[in-house]
């Protein structure tokens, strides 16, 4: 049985960390902050890729310091979460959206909650905290999500059968030859790619983290006009990548020099140190099964159920300034703001973050967060 994976010198004071067994067939990692009372509303934070609950240490003492129980699980297959088949072949219904969901409401059973105030979403997370708001409001009473907009649930199958051409051959056939990340991190090589990076771990994740960051100068995304080869190209390498190289291959000549990394405030070395140890021991392929749930369409038809539907309870948006993240799926900033989310409190990018907004500027996020959970639009029906 796993003991407790963070130390006290690890973790900011105040932040606590077990796990909690029988969460739809997880024994799931946590960190908590503030008490599990009643009294207490209960904010729920989901991560990312490759990230841990670890990535919202920035924002849990503030939230639980102005009365809020904070709860931040390492989501399945990460971190110190067991109990995910981390085997390529695994049946991918386990990493579909509705399977990630019901892991939200095993884990608030778990803890004795009926309800949440608010589920916070970062990057991946950003989708299953839409999912779950969209699914079932009555549990998940507002929605923030960072960095992933919410463009809606898929559409039902064209009436005529059409398919839609082919984006990753027009892609491959550029001048210069062109795959999409998603679909890369799909195939059976990819996690060995990142696991046995020459570069070794830690120096693969800083560049990594380093390249989607706002301290990477070039990060000045744009709106695309579409899902085009000729647009996706136009997106950093960490997105839409060469078609023969890995990603260990794209990010390392993008990695910082000594002195950026000596000045890199939001992620200094003891703090990488946490992810490289996690990603040492566990690997990427558990967390690569939720792109291959993505790209395979394989809950799609089960998503389709909800096509039209919005998402009606409060939301509110906040990412970086310097993160293509909320430009890589064309069209769905503006879908999430005009038709997807019918009440959407707030739009925010961040000035001086990329993608890792939450770590990058805590305080700017903060302040975003206590203008939304503050808000009085919020207990209005």
């Amino acid at each position: 049985m796993d003991t407790d994976p963070l130390s006290s010198d690890t973790l900011p004071a105040g932040i606590r960390t077990r796990h909690i067994d029988h969460v739809n067939g997880l024994r799931m990692h946590v960190l908590e902050a503030g008490e599990n009372d009643p009294a207490r509303p209960c904010l729920l934070l989901l991560h990312g890729f490759p990230e841990l609950a670890y990535s919202w240490r920035k924002v849990m003492l503030p939230l639980a310091e102005a009365g809020y129980y904070v709860i931040a699980p390492d989501q399945r297959g990460y971190g110190w979460t067991t109990g995910a088949d981390k085997a390529y072949g695994t049946d991918l219904r386990y990493y579909g959206m509705p399977n990630l969901v019901t892991d939200m409401l095993c884990l608030l059973r778990a803890v004795g909650r009926s309800s949440v105030d608010a589920v916070i979403g970062h990057d991946f997370g950003s989708p299953v905290a839409a999912w779950a708001a969209l699914c079932r409001p009555d549990v998940f009473r507002s929605v923030v999500m960072m960095s992933a907009p919410f463009g809606g649930p898929p559409g039902l199958p064209p009436a005529d059968g059409a398919t839609a051409p082919d984006i990753h051959a027009a892609m491959a056939a550029l001048s210069r030859p062109r795959k999409h990340y998603q679909w890369y991190y799909s195939t059976p090589d990819a996690n060995a790619d990142m696991t046995q990076s020459p570069e070794g771990m830690k120096a693969f994740l800083r560049a990594y983290y380093h390249h989607k960051s706002a301290d990477w100068a070039e990060n000045k995304p744009f709106r695309l006009t579409g899902w085009t080869a000729t647009e996706l190209e136009k997106m950093p390498t960490y997105y839409i990548m060469d078609l023969n190289q890995t990603m260990p291959e794209t990010v390392a000549p993008h990695m910082p020099t000594e002195a950026e990394i000596a000045a890199c405030e939001w992620l200094p070395d003891d703090e990488l140190d946490v992810y490289t140890n996690a990603y040492e021991r566990t690997g990427f392929q558990a967390q690569l099964h939720w792109y291959r749930a993505r790209t395979t369409g394989h809950s799609d038809p089960a998503m389709q159920i909800f096509s039209g539907r919005t998402i009606d309870v409060p939301s509110l948006f906040v990412a970086g300034a310097s993160d293509w993240g909320i430009q890589q799926m064309p069209g769905h900033l503006e879908a999430m703001q005009e038709t997807a989310c019918t009440r959407m409190l707030g739009c925010h990018l961040v000035d001086g973050a990329g993608h890792w907004v939450q770590q990058e500027q805590p305080n700017a996020v903060l302040a975003h967060l206590f203008d939304f959970l503050d808000d009085p639009r919020r207990n209005t029906d």
